[in-house]
């Protein structure tokens, strides 16, 4: 998997959607996006392909393609298969599974929507993961017949983790079970036990039939005993996600230079907002300046916000390049080198601590290397458990340490910077993506112990300065531990106190010197190749 799985919104401009859908007062709706996630054959495609046919998304020569599909791929029998809207490719329509995302567009009188399809195939988990990052609300799905499954367990939690905070629930292929208001009853009470650790604000279970359309855009006289609105009701009534904060923090994408007379830094706000002639500070080297200029799609402006793509011009000459990030001058935020972020694995070789990564972290890339994996989740019960390597679908919290000062925010407050994807520095795949938690970066930054022995030895260049002095004791008890193991083998082979005295000092100080100078070669390395990538990034236009 490359290293293009993207933490941030897909390029659709929502408002110029729903102007095809329904250009009558396409502005004045909000939108919401959403998700359908859970295991595998629980019917998320078909679900999603019910809600575009019941809200007229389904034009008359889609659906005439549909009847055919559905006689050629079908699995319905003689019904619609609602599946075949969504599912596109040749390999899912083949096997009857959804691999790929599938971002699927319709609008009612109230609202805009962007639903993302996901696969629910554990090998896919990554693709579900790279839905839920934009999502505002997720639809779990849940087969009757089933209950709950590891898949939806793991689901459920990726969604928690990736910020989403309002869940609908739905129950699906109600009817495989004659409409059983005890077998909704129990999955409804499972499914909350399920919940209560995950953070949800909104926990909402509907009985569904998506084949049917029972629930799905009007209340079904089939399931008498279950009063409430329609899933469709539901999404056009429950609140999007709130924005975070309104800290202002603009991440550096390309310096947008094409004249000698110009000079402007390109990007979108990712939180808060900004004024001509506010005072700013560039990070991470602290450099304060002032907003001469912002440029938009339709030239100068006064003043722009979150979201918005802008160039700004600045009233002195700074040093910025891509990476970089511009806050206002009262700003709390800080550059740091280490945080604590809870992964996803993503790749079949497992995420490992000490093992060399390049992490993006909104438009930066610095390497980096995971220093202590705290704990993995067991997505069946969430518990934590001791663990030395993340496997592909993993789950754990880990300590990062970064090459370079970057601006990381918490994710919940600011997603742009707060979201980090781990990369192979040799394959440049994408290995795991992350979120940055709060509490636990804050306790980065406190005083720690021994901080005045690191200081002394960071003076000399013998360790990093954020090297924190638990890990200094460690690499000491290391290192005496195998110098110790080479005195032993040279005094077995020598017979000679003083040689085998001697090897032992030795070891203790050349092998951590030479460690920490194979350390800096490949970060060296794995950097210039990243400087080369960045390089041809920027002739092509930085992403612009």
């Amino acid at each position: 998997m490359r290293a293009s799985l993207k933490l941030v919104d897909p390029a659709i401009d929502a408002y110029d959607v729903a102007d095809d859908v329904a250009p009558v007062a396409a502005r004045e709706r909000s939108l919401l996006r959403f998700i359908t996630c859970g295991s595998v054959d629980d019917g998320k495609s078909t679900l999603l392909g019910r809600l575009l046919y019941e809200t007229g998304a389904v034009f008359e020569d889609q659906m005439e393609a549909l009847d055919r599909d559905s006689a050629r791929f079908g699995t319905t029998g003689d019904d619609r298969d609602f599946a075949l809207l969504v599912d596109g490719l040749a390999a899912e329509r083949e096997q009857g599974i959804t691999i790929d995302v599938a971002y699927r567009y319709f609008a009612t009188d109230r609202r805009a929507f962007i639903a993302a399809d996901t696969p629910g195939h554990e090998q896919y988990t990554r693709n579900m993961a790279t839905g839920a990052s934009t999502a505002d609300v997720a639809i779990i799905l849940v087969d009757a017949r089933k209950g709950l499954l590891p898949q939806t367990r793991r689901h459920s939690y990726i969604v928690s983790m990736l910020g989403v905070r309002r869940v609908i629930v739905a129950v699906n292929k109600i009817d495989l079970v004659d409409y059983d208001e005890q077998v909704f009853r129990k999955i409804e009470r499972d499914y909350r036990v399920l919940a209560a650790s995950l953070g949800f604000v909104e926990t909402h279970v509907i009985p569904v039939s998506a084949r049917f359309g029972d629930n799905v855009a009007t209340p079904s006289e089939r399931t008498p005993w279950r009063t409430g609105p329609s899933l469709l009701a539901l999404l056009e009534s429950i609140e999007a996600a709130p924005a975070g904060d309104c800290e202002f923090r603009f991440p550096v994408q390309r310096v947008n230079r094409p004249d000698l007379d110009f000079r402007g830094f390109s990007g979108t706000i990712a939180s808060g907002a900004v004024a001509v002639g506010d005072t700013v500070v560039a990070l991470p080297r602290s450099r304060t300046t002032r907003i001469a200029r912002i440029l938009g799609p339709s030239g100068d402006q006064g003043r722009a916000g979150a979201g918005e793509a802008v160039t700004l011009t600045l009233a002195d000459e700074i040093d910025l390049s891509r990476g970089d990030v511009l806050v206002h001058a009262e700003s709390l935020t800080k550059p740091r080198r280490q945080f604590q972020a809870r992964l996803l694995a993503l790749g079949e070789t497992p995420v490992t601590p000490g093992r060399a990564y390049l992490v993006k972290i909104g438009t930066a890339v610095t390497a980096a290397r995971i220093i202590a994996l705290h704990h993995t989740v067991d997505v069946h019960d969430y518990r934590t458990i001791p663990a030395a390597a993340l496997e592909m679908n993993g789950i754990g919290l880990a300590t990062l340490r970064l090459e370079t000062d970057v601006v990381a925010a918490d994710y919940a407050a600011c997603q742009p910077l707060g979201g980090i994807l781990l990369i192979d520095p040799h394959s440049n795949d994408t290995v795991a993506l992350g979120v940055v938690e709060a509490d636990a970066a804050s306790r980065a930054d406190r005083p720690r112990a021994g901080d005045g022995i690191v200081v002394a030895l960071a003076r000399f260049g013998l360790v990093s300065r954020d090297t924190t002095f638990d890990e200094l004791r460690r690499r000491a008890i290391d290192a005496a531990a195998n110098a110790g193991l080479t005195g032993l083998i040279a005094s077995a082979a020598t017979r000679d106190a003083e040689l085998a005295l001697a090897a032992t000092c030795a070891d203790f100080v050349l092998r951590p010197l030479l460690d920490a100078a194979l350390g800096h070669l490949r970060s060296w390395i794995a950097m210039r190749r990243q400087n080369r990538r960045e390089a041809g990034l920027s002739l092509d236009g930085g992403g612009i």
